[in-house]
């Protein structure tokens, strides 16, 4: 038994004391090479792991070593049993002998599995849900091509049975620091109106302003992206699917006055869910939030750990506030939810947030831009989210004051506002800015 533990530990132990010595010390000097390598591997790769696991070449060569170090591993064990195991005469040293192997072949395999498994997931979420096109070469030594900042779109959208079509009722442009992480929060509301379209169809549809058609699409900014999906026109020879996004991207980048990049849609149920895969997100609650139609429910005051459901009437509850209360708590949440995502968590809840992911986003990141967006992301943690909303009485919803928007975007981003095509009043450039410096 003794021998069986030694050689599971290294190599080539029952292979000595059964005076193989040159078998004996080949496997030993396989066991440290093999090992040696590993650390090495782990130490040079150490702040590009996270970069790794989302690349599905190196999932699948992850995977195979896996195997076949556990498959040689506990063929070792095995071998080592067979020299050192008790003659069959002695039944209970050969039972406890057996039994010792098994286990350690258990105590190797296991875990191996269970690598394997993440891996498999890991490698399914990241084909399913990024594309392998990107419509720019992917530089590995720059992948932002020399952008200062990259600005992500992320929605909410509100799809639920018995509701037809998404609206986005959460519109945020994340603008990042290519180089530090540093991030600004651009919050747009749902009822903005009069939106003006970029140059093409939807332009020559709407030339005045989108001012949807009929009752039920009152021409609000939430509206665009169904309105997209359900008139090809407006955006053509665009995939049904990505036509809501092209076009909510183009406009809400001519909103602000910055290109925006890339965009993720993530439903609210389906957010609920990655929530609770989390464990939880801690918030800080600084007034009572009512909630529910009947106002059945209560989130009090101070700092506590929200369950799925719970964050999700944390953004989304409007019951005794409005639109603008929302968006900022809507903020809030998107920065707590980034700073708690920690390795740790992540891998703890791996298959339960593969699952949601898949069921709750889309977009349009490719899959070579991964690695880069991983790193990207450590360095936002480390750094304070600020937030700037568009909402009264900053701006006019009904009669918005775009070149404000944009003056106030740059001034956020310190940069010189760009030209705006359509006539638009001067901006107040005495008006605060009112960035939010943290969300508690």
């Amino acid at each position: 038994m003794a021998l069986t533990f030694a050689s599971a530990l290294l190599w080539g132990v029952a292979h000595l004391a059964a005076e193989r010595r040159k078998t004996g010390l080949a496997l030993m000097f396989g066991h440290v090479a093999m090992l040696a390598g590993v650390l090495a591997l782990f130490t040079a790769y150490s702040a590009n792991l996270l970069s790794l696991a989302v690349q599905p070449r190196w999932l699948v060569w992850l995977t195979v070593a896996l195997v076949v170090i556990a498959l040689a591993w506990t063929g070792v064990i095995v071998w080592s049993f067979v020299l050192v195991r008790p003659p069959s005469a002695d039944t209970v040293g050969r039972f406890l002998t057996t039994t010792l192997t098994v286990a350690l072949c258990a105590l190797v395999l296991t875990p191996t599995v269970y690598a394997a498994r993440l891996a498999y997931l890991s490698r399914d979420v990241v084909n399913t849900l990024f594309s392998t096109a990107s419509s720019t070469p992917v530089m590995a030594q720059d992948p932002w091509n020399g952008a200062s900042r990259v600005n992500f779109l992320l929605l909410g959208g509100d799809a639920a049975p018995g509701r037809p079509g998404v609206r986005t009722d959460s519109m945020t442009v994340a603008s990042v620091d290519t180089e530090t992480g540093a991030t600004v929060l651009f919050g747009l509301p749902r009822n903005l109106q009069n939106v003006h379209f970029s140059d093409g169809p939807a332009r020559a549809r709407f030339p005045y302003g989108f001012t949807g058609d009929g009752p039920d699409t009152p021409g609000l900014l939430n509206e665009i992206y169904q309105f997209a999906e359900d008139n090809p026109d407006m955006v053509p020879g665009v995939a049904k699917g990505k036509r809501g996004a092209t076009l909510l991207k183009q406009t809400i980048s001519d909103i602000l006055g910055i290109d925006v990049n890339y965009y993720a849609l993530v439903d609210m149920k389906g957010f609920a869910e990655i929530i609770d895969a989390m464990g939880g997100v801690k918030v800080t609650i600084k007034e009572p939030i009512v909630y529910g139609r009947w106002r059945e429910g209560l989130l009090p005051t101070g700092t506590r750990r929200l369950s799925g459901q719970e964050a999700l009437w944390y953004g989304r509850s409007r019951t005794d506030s409005d639109d603008y209360v929302r968006m900022g708590r809507q903020k809030c949440l998107l920065n707590a939810v980034a700073k708690q995502a920690d390795a740790l968590t992540v891998l703890n809840s791996f298959e339960r947030l593969a699952a949601a992911t898949k069921r709750a986003i889309s977009t349009d990141l490719p899959q070579e831009l991964l690695p880069a967006v991983v790193d990207l992301s450590q360095k936002v943690k480390d750094t304070k989210i600020r937030s700037l909303s568009f909402v009264p009485p900053l701006i006019n919803t009904v009669y918005p004051d775009w070149s404000l928007i944009r003056h106030k975007v740059a001034e956020a981003l310190k940069a010189r506002p760009s030209p705006r095509t359509d006539a638009s009043p001067a901006p107040d450039l005495d008006r605060p800015v009112n960035l939010d410096a943290t969300c508690a």
